[in-house]
Parts: structure tokens; sequence; C-alpha cells
């Protein structure tokens, strides 16, 4: 791997506001570290309230009546959408290299999300012009239709376990309907975000379309929430801060609220299944991208009979994966990507030996500096201890036994979350059943987290409300209008 590749030249650090950057109010900066040495990488400029009321007023006047933004034809928004995707795949190894020293995950996984995200957006620019209302035969001498108009000023909150992706799957909609958008991308990993600001100007986005304030959540975030001229606030991340955000949208303007939130989601081997098959799902679905993730299927559910075979070719699968120099063709694991979330991980392996869980392998940092840990499978778990009822958000895989499909079900409703699910099996029956039965917003039968832009992603229960992705992410960011016409008719 080149040293342009490893050491990218930092060149957006400050905040992005009406499309130009600028420094933060207070002066304040933080520091953004490269997980791999815990060295810090640059300095990025702090905003909290003061820009965000900043960034809300260029937001709001790009998006009021008369506008070049609000004037602008549909079709001629989805070109925008298209070439900011062109530009993410023109730029993609710089930006690659920007995620993988700020986050941590793989260089190849890097360019993955790379593509990823420019597919999303490129699916969004095909509906910017196809958001139409309906015309409405409604009762009586009435001419009705309705119209699908933009929300107005949407506050975007989003996490740093896939920073580029996310904000695709947050910019895409909500520009493809017309909105304009405050940013805030997390703390952790602001660089790629910030470069992909310059991106969005050269693409010819007008000025406070998109606006992007890094910053900390209780400072930046808490001020999108509370905000008395956002309109609607969309949020990824955990569950507690996801209650936090409905409690300021409802006690602030009633803004409308979107969350993708956490989750402990079950993925299901069934005895009838492709035993290597299985066990190549289940690692993948806990493993990728470290373990953070919020559909990660981490509470994998072995039916009996072969259980013990299944938890032995787990821990193998655990011990040969390649933990390491995340720029290096053979990493599959780079570092977790903090210390902060290091720490929580090893210290839920260790709630699991307190609570009588089998650790087959792993559970303890890899190297000597950085955040890596190795890859940890836990065996003889039961429902009820804390490493399957809380999300971990790291590489470790819980393996529970069950009997029957009324167990598996029934174990795998018992959660607060409800986000994702899975099941590996020959036998169509069970697994329509189990997926028609299981409380989740996603349900993947003989693979897992398979993704696409075109299909809805959110949870239920505590996992979340509201949908990313797919048709249905444009509900989330259109006001639907009733229009009523009373047609007189004359007297021939």
């Amino acid at each position: 791997m080149s040293d342009a590749k490893r050491n990218p030249e930092i060149k957006y650090t400050q905040i992005f506001i009406n499309n130009e950057f600028c420094d933060s109010v207070s002066g304040k900066v933080f520091p953004t570290i490269n997980p791999c040495t815990g060295v810090k990488i640059c300095e990025v400029q702090e905003g909290d309230k003061a820009d965000v009321d900043k960034a809300v007023k260029s937001a709001r006047v790009a998006v009021k009546r008369g506008s070049p933004w609000r004037r602008m034809d549909a079709s001629k928004r989805g070109k925008l959408l298209s070439k900011f995707a062109d530009l993410l795949e023109r730029d993609k190894d710089y930006i690659a290299s920007l995620e993988t020293i700020d986050n941590g995950k793989p260089y190849a996984d890097s360019l993955d999300d790379i593509h990823a995200s420019a597919d999303v957006m490129r699916y969004y620019a095909g509906w910017a012009d196809k958001n139409s209302g309906k015309t409405i035969p409604s009762d009586g001498d009435l001419f009705t239709f309705t119209r699908h108009e933009p929300m107005g000023v949407c506050g975007q909150i989003i996490p740093w376990n896939y920073p580029v992706m996310m904000l695709a799957w947050k910019l895409g909609p909500a520009l493809a309907c017309g909105n304009t958008v405050v940013v805030k991308p997390a703390e952790q990993t602001p660089l790629s975000a910030l470069y992909c600001a310059f991106l969005l100007k050269e693409a010819g986005f007008p000025p406070g379309v998109v606006n992007i304030v890094p910053g900390y959540g209780p400072t930046a975030g808490a001020a999108i929430s509370e905000h008395m001229d956002v309109d609607k606030v969309a949020f990824t991340g955990s569950t507690e801060v996801g209650k936090l955000v409905m409690q300021a949208a409802g006690a602030s303007n009633l803004k409308r609220v979107s969350l993708e939130l956490g989750g402990k989601s079950p993925l299901i081997i069934f005895a009838d299944s492709d035993i290597d098959a299985a066990v190549y799902w289940a690692h993948a679905g806990i493993m990728n991208n470290h373990g953070q993730n919020c559909c990660a299927g981490s509470r994998t559910f072995v039916e009996e009979s072969i259980y013990n075979e299944f938890v032995e070719k787990s821990k193998q699968m655990a011990e040969f994966r390649m933990v390491g120099d995340p720029f290096e063709d053979a990493t599959q694991q780079g570092p977790q990507v903090d210390e902060e979330q290091l720490n929580k991980i090893l210290s839920y392996v260790e709630a699991g030996k307190a609570e009588g869980a089998k650790l087959e392998c792993g559970g303890e940092r890899h190297g000597s500096e950085g955040f890596f840990i190795k890859p940890t499978v836990f065996s003889n778990v039961t429902n009820e201890m804390k490493i399957a009822k809380e999300e971990i958000f790291g590489p470790v895989q819980t393996i529970i036994k069950f009997k029957d499909l009324d167990e598996a079900i029934e174990k795998a409703n018992t959660t607060t979350y409800g986000l994702a699910a899975g099941v590996i099996t020959k036998d169509i029956d069970k697994a329509m059943t189990f997926a028609q039965n299981v409380d989740a917003g996603s349900v993947w039968i003989n693979c897992y987290d398979m993704l696409t832009p075109q299909t809805p992603f959110g949870g239920f229960k505590q996992s979340g409300q509201g949908r990313e992705l797919g048709e249905y992410a444009l509900k989330e960011y259109t006001e639907i209008k009733t229009v009523t016409m009373m047609v007189q008719e004359k007297n021939s």
C-alpha cells in the first residue's frame, strides 16, 4: 500500500456552512484520533449551538419560497445527486484512506463503502422527479389531489461506524425531496464528511443546501434536536441517545423524527442447514465491520443437535480471522473506533465469563498499540445473560442453544430491540414461519446483512422508528398536502 494512501493529506477540518468552510464561533477545536495507533491525526473545528444556529439560518434561506433550490426542477436535483455520486467514485481512493485512518476499517471495506454510497445517491437521483402525489376521487362536486412537499430544514446526526455510507443514507432521500440539511458527523470520524462537503459544492449544490457541523453530541447534536427552526431530525446511533433526541424534539417544536437505533439481532441456525455455510454467515454477521454494526447478528441461536459442531467450527473461523494493519490486503479486521469502545467490549467479555458463559477464543486485546481486540466467541450462553441482552457493538459472538422452531421464535423475540433477524435452513416452511413471526424490520433467509439501496431498513420496538433506503425513506422527508377544489358544473 502506497504511503499516500496510508498518510492522506488532510484537506478540510473546518465547519461547512453556506458552501464555505469556516472556523467555529467559539474558536474551539477537537482532536480526531487514528485508532490503529491512538495518535492524533489532526484537530477539527468544534461546532456547538452558535454554529448550528448559523447553519440552520443558512439552510432556512436556501429552502425558502423563491430560492434557487426551491425553484429548481426536480430533474435537476436528480442530476446534482448523480454528479455527487460521480465525484465520490472519482475520489474513492482518497476518501477510503480518510475513512480508514479515522475509523480503522480495512481499506478494501472503505472502498466498498464508497461504491455503496455512490449507488445510494444514484438511486435517489432517480427518485427526485418521481415522488408524486395522487388524484383522489372524493365525494361530491370536488376535485382533490395531493402534493408531496419538502419538510424544510432537516437535521441529520450520523454515527461513526459507516461515516460516508450513513451520510449518503441521510442525504439521498432528503435532497431528492427538496429539503435542506444540517449534518453533524460523529466526533470520532469527521474527516470524510468534511471532504464530501467539498464534493457537494463541486457538484453544484446551491449555498445553504448542505451544511456540515462537526462537534460533540451533547452540544452540537443537542442543538440540532432542540432547534426551533429545524423541521425534522434524523438520528442513527444508540437507543439511549435516540430517546434524548425524541424528548428534545417534543419539548421544542414537535419536529418530525426518524430514528435508526440499536439492535441485538438473532440469527437462527437449524440442523438441516449446510453447517459450513451457516458458520460463515454467522461469523460474517457479527464480525463484519469489527462488530460495529447496528444490525449485527449478535445472538446466534443454534439447534441443539448441531450445537457442539457449530461452536467448534465458529471458534476455528474466529481464530483464523486476520486482525491487524487495515492497509494490508490480508487484514479482515482493524481496530475498534476508540479506546472507550475497546474498553466497553472488554467489560462485556468479563461480564460473560462472570455469568458462566464459556469463552472459546479471543476476549483480549490484540497487539500493544491501538484499539485492536481479538475476535471473540462465547458458548453456553443463555438468553438472560448480559452479553445476550445488551448491545456490545464489537466482534463478540454469543452462541445460544435451542430445541425447536417455537422456542427459536420465542427466544428471538425476547429482547427490547427489533432491528434485524436471520434464519439459515433448507426448509422453506420454517424460514417463512420465522420471518412472519419475528419482531424485526429486516429478515434475511440463508444470508445475512444483505442491504441494497432499494430495500427499506429500520427497526421495530426500541430499535427505532421510520425507514431508511428504498421508496419508504422518501416518506420520512415529505409533507403531504391535500388540495380540494369545488367544481361547479354549468347548466347547459
